[in-house]
């Protein structure tokens, strides 16, 4: 069985930018807030195991590493990619994603941070999220429009918000933002820990 450990235990224990992947491990799982026995439990292993993993003093299996970044919401590479220092964005390179009726989406964060999420949305006129409303995992979220107006809905509650104005929510509570002046807005939405 091939060992990811004992290969790491043969070079140096911290990966190209000094991180062991132990460390990263405990990262993500304070980053979705687990305790060491959620994820022990959904991955199929000891909480101690894991416990010792974390602090780089266990290997594991190929297999036992895939349940446990499973778990974590993660790939296996991502343990073993470097982290670059920095990350630029450019809009005018980034892929957009269309959502909802006629606005569109586009990561402005690596899909490798473990703390933080960000989206850039373009909403056409009248553009909306959707006619329901949503919720992914239980992330801190907060909403902060650059530009235009837009009515967001966090359950019950509904807000007029302008350029530079911005709401702080649950990602877990049911939302939807709408654009209502007719004319193109733009919003920054940035979530801790990542929920998408």
């Amino acid at each position: 069985m091939f060992d990811v450990g004992k290969l790491m235990e043969m070079s140096n224990p911290a990966l190209d930018d000094g991180v062991t992947m132990g460390a990263r491990l405990r990262a993500r799982r304070k980053a979705l807030r687990q305790t060491l026995a959620q994820v022990a439990l959904a991955a199929g292993v000891s909480e101690g195991f894991l416990s010792q993993l974390e602090r780089d003093r266990n290997t594991a299996s190929i297999a036992t590493l895939q349940r446990v970044c499973e778990s974590l919401q993660m790939s296996v590479g991502e343990l073993f990619a470097s982290q670059p220092a920095t990350s630029i964005y450019r809009h005018g390179e980034s892929h957009h994603h269309e959502v909802g009726s006629h606005v569109r989406k586009v990561r402005i964060t690596p899909t490798s941070n473990h703390q933080l999420e960000g989206y850039i949305g373009e909403f056409d006129a009248y553009g909306s999220t959707g006619d329901e409303a949503y919720s992914h995992g239980d992330s801190e979220e907060m909403l902060l429009v650059i530009s235009g107006r837009v009515e967001v809905t966090v359950g019950d509650r509904v807000d007029l918000l302008s350029a530079l104005d911005s709401v702080s929510y649950l990602s877990s509570a049911r939302h939807k933002v709408r654009e209502i002046a007719g004319e193109p807005a733009f919003v920054l939405w940035v979530m801790s820990p990542p929920s998408y």
